[in-house]
């Protein structure tokens, strides 16, 4: 089961340090302040993060989703509400994001509940797309099982044609959610994988408790 060539795999982590003492006292602030780090630096899509939903029954998936924006109302991503997701999401509203900032030896963990973004954000969002994004959108019917690769560029064909003089409008099923966070964790690298963890927890009454955990 064992493959060792796999399991000696390992990085030593050592660009940076994290102490509770030193982070904000709000976590969107403290993303804030790291998400300037990864957009300013050499990260590769730093907006890229795994989405994990599951069943009301447990059973869990996950996939890459791309951050949109991000206040103190949530983090904003995008996507088809009939897919597999918008259809877990739709049944069980908690959820989780994790960011991978590998450049920067770093994590962000989030916990929370979802909810579908406003129409006006989704129109305006959708609208921002480059034309050939808006038409698949419309003639993708995302996570559905299709007969093949040609059956996707004739949908995509047929829509194409369909707005070859109009603008194509968003339809019903595509938009946006925003996830509220509960809980928030920042991971930092650190050497002999003795990583620092600071972990904040939304309180009853909107207070954020901070707390280092053990790596």
């Amino acid at each position: 089961m064992l493959n060792q060539k796999i399991a000696d795999l390992r990085k030593d982590y050592k660009l940076a340090s994290l102490d509770e003492r030193d982070v904000a006292p709000y976590p969107l602030q403290q993303f804030e302040k790291w998400w300037q780090d990864a957009t300013t630096g050499e990260v590769e899509e730093p907006n890229a993060m795994t989405l994990a939903t599951s069943t009301p029954d447990g059973h869990p998936s996950a996939r890459i989703v791309l951050l949109k924006g991000f206040d103190e109302e949530g983090f904003v991503f995008f996507t088809n509400y009939e897919s597999r997701k918008g259809q877990e999401l739709a049944l069980n509203p908690h959820v989780s994001l994790l960011f991978f900032w590998r450049e920067l030896e770093r994590q962000v963990r989030i916990e929370g509940t979802v909810s579908k973004a406003s129409a006006g954000i989704s129109n305006d969002y959708y609208n921002s797309r480059p034309v050939g994004s808006r038409i698949g959108a419309i003639a993708s019917p995302q996570s559905k099982v299709i007969p093949g690769r040609t059956f996707l560029e004739e949908q995509v064909d047929q829509v194409a044609r369909q707005y070859a003089q109009a603008t194509p409008q968003r339809p019903d099923y595509w938009g946006g959610y925003v996830v509220k966070p509960s809980v928030v964790e920042f991971w930092q690298g650190r050497s002999s994988r003795l990583h620092d963890r600071i972990l904040y927890t939304l309180m009853p009454g909107g207070s954020w408790k901070i707390e280092r955990l053990a790596p």
